[in-house]
């Protein structure tokens, strides 16, 4: 049976993961931080064999390592847990507080995980990563300026997978940034083009059909290349 590690699976997009890797027969380890806005996760884990529910804050880098040693190989992690930040401000009133939170969840967070799970990683069949960036990190896509701090750390967060990449191909591990779409979550908003079952289920055949010689690729939902 095939291992998947989920962040952020409490809600939206990784609920949704959640929901369409236990169909599709895997084990499912999903994170959640606050048990107080995880009810719907707690409530599947209850009724599914197949998923193990971990409190986590991804940002405790002594918990990674611990919660590492409790875990058995993986085939496949996805780094999906994401902060925006405060909305509605402009240039001029840049709060460095919150961009410090939005980089570290962000885009520092998903390199620690990545250290501390990888020798899990080496144990498993598929050996994939996926981090869950968005396109509005994309340099070539900028095109309408403001969002510093989103768009600073998923920019970030790209260059993390494109390092990670060349480091990781040698040994035979995949490593992609995945846009997934405007999606109606709280972060995308009611107004948003997709749903959340749209979303992950693009971006699970995305991952399913991504090879080697695809690593360091930023890639949309769809299954379109994407500009850095």
């Amino acid at each position: 049976m095939n291992r998947v590690f989920i962040t952020g699976a409490n809600r939206g997009i990784g609920f949704s993961l959640t929901q369409q890797y236990l169909k599709k027969g895997w084990h499912v380890h999903a994170t959640y931080r606050d048990l107080d806005n995880s009810a719907a996760l707690i409530d599947l884990a209850e009724h599914s064999p197949n998923l193990t529910c971990h409190q986590l804050e991804v940002t405790d880098y002594t918990a990674l390592p611990a919660l590492a040693l409790q875990l058995p190989a993986l085939d496949l992690i996805i780094c999906n847990a994401g902060y925006y930040g405060p909305k509605n401000y402009g240039f001029g009133h840049t709060d460095v507080e919150e961009w410090r939170k939005v980089f570290e969840i962000n885009a520092i967070a998903p390199q620690k995980l990545i250290e501390a799970f990888y020798p899990l990683l080496e144990q498993g069949e598929l050996r994939k990563i996926a981090c869950i960036s968005s396109k509005v990190g994309s340099m070539t896509e900028n095109t309408a300026g403001g969002g510093y701090l989103y768009r600073s750390s998923k920019a970030a967060l790209n260059s993390v997978v494109k390092s990670l990449s060349n480091d990781l191909k040698p040994v035979g591990v995949t490593v992609l940034a995945l846009h997934p779409g405007w999606v109606k979550t709280d972060m995308g908003g009611k107004n948003a083009s997709i749903d959340t079952q749209t979303s992950a289920l693009g971006l699970i055949k995305v991952i399913d059909s991504s090879t080697l010689e695809q690593s360091g690729q930023f890639i949309n939902y769809d299954g379109t290349p994407l500009p850095w």
